[in-house]
Formats: structure tokens, C-alpha cells, sequence
């Protein structure tokens, strides 16, 4: 027969009716409990609610105006936190040079309905949801897949040097061209409500990269990379992005942004200084990197350099407000040392000084004194001259005779 176990009546009692402190720490313990769970409902609703509220909405005109000064920069893209679709139009000048700036004039409506989650094109995205398991074919996204890729396979193979550097050949770095085709493909691709995983146009461009030592034009074989790419991303990569773009931060969109605008113009500036050339005066090429060395080591960059620094240290000693004011007496901005030098006057000479020496030029070099045809155009240009100086020196004395009598009267009426 079994055992029935029992509970000792003390130890019920014991456990029911226990000493004060320990129903106040049971009470506590209770009170803490019911807070904290209060706290993790209230945090977990603020959530909820932070979840479901609206992005701060845009507008329509805002990203008409963006479009219309800074649309060739992707300005409106930007401006409705599309920014891959902004890079891309920084990249190419509004699809290269405007071509989908222009497209893009009657879809901005919709760009705004996306971005400010409007429940009418909510209602419409559904629908494409329900109707398509993934997103159609779309000839105007694969075109740009496979131009963006290529411009971007394109630019990584300019930048790689052609020349030893350092002794080093950097030929070898033509295999990471395949990887940029990708991500432009990619890039296109994750614009907008649709989206897909980068390794798939990688392995596809790799694997098609080889054709370029069947294909000797670099051209075609870097389209038949992105051709490649793009059909794989199109066929197996692409899906529909169910939930809106996560919005970030200006700090980190800045941050991203700039890290992709600094590297694209790592890419042109590495094809510049080592690829680029410039004609001589024999019409022969000079690389740039040679040409930007001997512009350093020649005389004319040594002297304006030296006068840099002369200046530098003239205004550490005299200070930068002197400095200044010597320079911009220097550059004659007024055209009164011109005048004066002009007209054959020293910069003391009196009114009637000038007006003399600007008549008795009047009369030298006036055109119809002159007899010789030849010298007739010159002798006019010389009195179009010495009545802008004899103008531009009569215009100062008066304004400093002006100045003068105010300020006496000033002085007399302090006096008084």
C-alpha cells in the first residue's frame, strides 16, 4: 500500500500567518513586482505607439522645388530619405546627365506618397503584394542595373594604375572590378519597395568576369558582367521590401553618404593622378603625377610658395588686420594708382595738377588728330583710357574733399 503524505498543520501555519517582517518584505516584494510589471507595460506600449506613428510628413512642393534646383544632385531624393537612389544621381548627374532628372518630373508625387506612408498607396502596395509573390519585371530598373554596374566596373578599372608603382605591378587589382559591378547593380536594385541580397550579383559577376579574355573589349565584357548580375538579382535576389525603409539618423545618413562620396572620388582622383594626361606644348602626353611633380619643383610655384610664407610671417609680427589692409591697398581696387599712373601725375598732385595733365593728353591722343590709320585704334583706346582716369581721380577728390568739410564741421560744432 502507498505512503499518502500530509502537510503539518504548524507548517501551514507557519507559512500562512508568518511574522511581520516577513508579510512587510512579501508586501514589498509584491508592490515591487506589480511596479516593474506596470513599468515593462508602459514601456512596451510607448513602443507600440512609437512603432505605429506616422514619419514627419513631406511635401509635395518642398520636393518639387529640391527637384528643380538640386534634382540633378538627387536633392529631393534626399529629401525623402531616399538615399541610394540619391548617390546614384550624385554619381551620374540625374541619370546620366539628366535623363532620369527629367523622368522623373511626374513621379515625384508617389515618391512623396512612399515616404510619408500614405494610406492610399499603402492600400495599393498591398494590392501588388497580393497579386504579384514577388516584384514584376520592371525594364526601367534593369537598364539601370546594368548601366550603373558597368559605370562603376568602369571607374575601378580607370583607377587602377597602369604604370609600376613603386615597383609594384597593380594589374592584379582588375579582380575587384566584379565587385563593384555588383554593388552598382545591388544599389539599383534595394531602391524603393524592392530589395535583395548583394552575394547573389557577386557570385554572378565573378563568374562572368572571366569572358573579358574572350572579349577583348573591355566595354562589352564589363556590360555582359552587369547583364549577368542584373538577371541574377532580377530572377533570384529580388523581393518585395514589406515594411518601409528604416529612416536613420542625420548623423549616420551623413555619415554613410560622405564615406560613399569620398570613396567614388578616391576612384576618379587615383584615375586622374595616374592614368590622366595632359598635352605639352609639342602636343605630346604628359602624365599628370610627372606634371604635378615639375609643377612643384619649378621656379614659378618656389617663388609663390616663398611669397605665401613671407606674407604669413608679416602678419604674425604685424597682426592680420594690417596685413590685409596693405594687401587690399595693394590690389588698387578703386583704380587710383592706375589713374594716377595713367594721366603722369604723382599721387600728391592738386586737382588743377591732374585736370592740366588730363587736357593736355586729351588733346595728344585724340583720335581725330591723328593721320595714320594704323595708329588711329590705339590712339583711341589711349583716350578712352585717360578719361576713365581723369574720372575715376576727380570722383575720389571730391568724395575726400566731402569727407574733409564734414568732418571740420564736425570738429567746430564740438568746440562750440
Amino acid at each position: 500500500m502507498g505512503t499518502k503524505q500530509t502537510v503539518s498543520p504548524v507548517a501551514t501555519k507557519n507559512s500562512t500567518h508568518g511574522s511581520p517582517s516577513k508579510l512587510k518584505a512579501s508586501s514589498t516584494s509584491s508592490s515591487s513586482s506589480s511596479a516593474m510589471g506596470n513599468g515593462k507595460h508602459r514601456e512596451t506600449k510607448t513602443k507600440t505607439t512609437e512603432a505605429n506613428a506616422l514619419p514627419p510628413q513631406k511635401s509635395v512642393v518642398v520636393a518639387y522645388i529640391c527637384w528643380l534646383f538640386g534634382g540633378i544632385f538627387g536633392l529631393h531624393h534626399l529629401y525623402l530619405h531616399r538615399d541610394r537612389h540619391a548617390f546614384i544621381w550624385w554619381c551620374t548627374l540625374g541619370g546620366y546627365m539628366g535623363i532620369g532628372w527629367m523622368g522623373e518630373l511626374f513621379l515625384i508625387p508617389e515618391y512623396v506618397r512612399d515616404a510619408n506612408e500614405d494610406p492610399q498607396f499603402v492600400k495599393q502596395f498591398v494590392a501588388k503584394l497580393q497579386a504579384y509573390p514577388k516584384p514584376p519585371y520592371s525594364s526601367k530598373r534593369f537598364v539601370g542595373q546594368v548601366m550603373i554596374g558597368h559605370l562603376f566596373g568602369q571607374v575601378c578599372s580607370m583607377a587602377i594604375p597602369e604604370t609600376l608603382i613603386g615597383g609594384w605591378d597593380l594589374s592584379i587589382l582588375h579582380w575587384a572590378i566584379p565587385i563593384f559591378v555588383s554593388l552598382g547593380v545591388w544599389l539599383v536594385g534595394n531602391i524603393g519597395r524592392e530589395q535583395g541580397v548583394w552575394w547573389h550579383c557577386l557570385l554572378a559577376a565573378f563568374l562572368a568576369y572571366p569572358a573579358r579574355y574572350l572579349i577583348y573589349d573591355e566595354t562589352y565584357s564589363l556590360l555582359l558582367t552587369g547583364l549577368i548580375s542584373a538577371l541574377t538579382f532580377d530572377g533570384i535576389s529580388k523581393q518585395w521590401r514589406r515594411t518601409p525603409p528604416r529612416r536613420g539618423s542625420p548623423g549616420e545618413r551623413t555619415f554613410k553618404l560622405t564615406t560613399a562620396v569620398i570613396i567614388y572620388c578616391a576612384f576618379w582622383g587615383s584615375f586622374l593622378y595616374f592614368n590622366g594626361t595632359i598635352s605639352d606644348e609639342d602636343g605630346g602626353e604628359v602624365p599628370i603625377h610627372e606634371a604635378l611633380h615639375n609643377f612643384l619643383a619649378s621656379a614659378w610655384w618656389t617663388d609663390l610658395k616663398q611669397a605665401l610664407q613671407d606674407t604669413y610671417n608679416y602678419a604674425q609680427h604685424h597682426g592680420w588686420y594690417e596685413t590685409w589692409k596693405e594687401v587690399f591697398e595693394s590690389m588698387d581696387v578703386d583704380g587710383e594708382r592706375n589713374s594716377y599712373k595713367v594721366l603722369g601725375v604723382s599721387a600728391t598732385a592738386s586737382q588743377a595738377e591732374i585736370t592740366a595733365a588730363y587736357r593736355k593728353l586729351s588733346k595728344e591722343y585724340h583720335p581725330d588728330k591723328v593721320k595714320d590709320e594704323a595708329l588711329r585704334a590705339q590712339a583711341h583706346q589711349r583716350f578712352i583710357e585717360i578719361q576713365q582716369a581723369y574720372s575715376v581721380l576727380s570722383k575720389i577728390k571730391s568724395n575726400r574733399r566731402r569727407k574733409n568739410k564734414q568732418y571740420q564741421q564736425e570738429e567746430e560744432a564740438i568746440v562750440l
